[in-house]
């Protein structure tokens, strides 16, 4: 093995193919195989190099296995931020530190058009605290030109009807607008969404809700309505076209699921035993809410929740109409349906007539106690009444509580 002298200097002008062969001839064979590129950077996990590259870079040898690399600036030059940028975006009144958080390398772009931005969101109603907003969740809106920007708007208007509707839009969730330039893409989908079936209601909907459908590939979508097509036709449904329409206007936030996430979902409903003309009326139903969790989270909260209903006494049998009569139960945490029930059982209300009316568990635990101290002023009792009043709207409620007071 060759060794290099103590206070070898060597000057090597040339760029980085140069410098990995110089780094061959002069790094002990013991350390050659650590040598890797990051961010364009020469660095060794087991040598400590010290890095301001250009033109010229001098190495200078620690000992014989660890090298302390020096270079000019070039190199460390291009990774620094844009100075002239990021004033810009500061005296906008961007979230700097957020925006470098979030997307550091649009910081370092040397072309970018925040000005130009911030005129066309003008244009279109935005406040700069919007802008500002928008630029420091999403900082790669600032790469946008102004011809991508103006299509895209024009794509979102033809389903939106206003433009203040798709400021408010960009202001919660700047990603679904800025994510992709690819307006074509977009096009096609809307595209296809109609070809579904799919009206300018329900398409105004799906932008409004869950914008980023419009982003994903054709192809990727088409795949997911493909297996809902299939669902159906498996399942002995006679108009799968309308099944599609059905699912995706009921909850169109499976179309930012996977094809196999969704299969998997149907797969956990159909382990209830049910028949395909059930488990297909179920899908109509709330049974196309859950379609879009994660699996693992649905069967985790399954499983917990079936131990507490079977702890407090309910059959097998009870537990699962439970789910199936409201599968929507499973959007709940473990601890918070387990609060929800122990928070019912404290008021007198017996399991079984929770289980019966599931819907209560939708209730949040500081409206039920209120609710539960308001009507045992009239001494409502929840065993001879049932518990539906608890379920009703808050003007349903307060006209009901009033009869009942004026019944005393």
């Amino acid at each position: 093995m060759r060794k290099t002298p103590d206070r070898n200097v060597m000057m090597i002008n040339s760029g980085r193919t140069v410098l990995q062969r110089y780094l061959q001839q002069l790094i002990p064979m013991a350390a050659r195989g650590l040598l890797h590129t990051k961010n364009s950077l020469l660095y060794n996990v087991n040598c400590f190099w010290l890095i301001r590259l250009p033109t010229e870079i001098v190495l200078r040898p620690v000992s014989s296995r660890r090298f302390c690399l020096k270079t000019d600036s070039a190199v460390a030059e291009s990774c620094k931020e844009n100075g002239i940028l990021v004033n810009n975006l500061a005296c906008m009144g961007v979230d700097v530190k957020m925006a470098r958080r979030r997307q550091p390398g649009v910081l370092k772009k040397l072309i970018t058009n925040e000005k130009g931005l911030k005129r066309f969101l003008q244009s279109k109603g935005a406040t700069n605290e919007v802008i500002a907003s928008i630029i420091s969740r999403y900082p790669r809106a600032i790469t946008r030109s102004y011809e991508s920007l103006e299509k895209r708007w024009e794509l979102w208007r033809s389903i939106l009807m206003t433009d203040l509707e798709i400021v408010n839009i960009l202001g919660r969730s700047p990603e679904s607008f800025f994510r992709s330039s690819n307006n074509i893409n977009m096009e096609k989908n809307i595209t296809f969404f109609c070809s579904l079936g799919l009206t300018s209601k329900h398409l105004c909907s799906m932008l409004t809700r869950a914008p980023r459908a419009f982003s994903n590939k054709v192809e990727l979508n088409k795949q997911l309505t493909d297996l809902l097509h299939e669902i159906c036709l498996s399942l002995g449904g006679e108009n799968p076209n309308d099944f599609v329409k059905h699912i995706i206007s009921k909850n169109v936030f499976i179309l930012l699921r996977s094809s196999k996430q969704v299969s998997a979902n149907v797969e956990f409903l159909q382990s209830f035993h049910l028949s395909n003309e059930e488990l297909l009326a179920l899908l109509h139903g709330c049974g196309a809410d859950i379609l879009d969790l994660s699996n693992e989270y649905i069967k985790k909260n399954f499983t917990n929740a079936k131990e507490k209903l079977l702890s407090l006494g309910c059959t097998e049998r009870e537990v699962d109409r439970f789910f199936i009569s409201y599968p929507r139960v499973l959007f709940l945490s473990s601890k918070n349906l387990s609060d929800k029930i122990d928070c019912l059982l404290q008021a007198k209300i017996h399991i079984k007539q929770i289980v019966e009316m599931s819907r209560v568990l939708d209730i949040s635990i500081g409206t039920v106690r209120s609710r539960v101290k308001e009507l045992e002023k009239t001494s409502y009792d929840f065993k001879t009444y049932g518990i539906g009043i608890l379920t009703l709207s808050k003007r349903r409620f307060e006209a009901k509580l009033e009869k009942l007071h004026s019944a005393q």
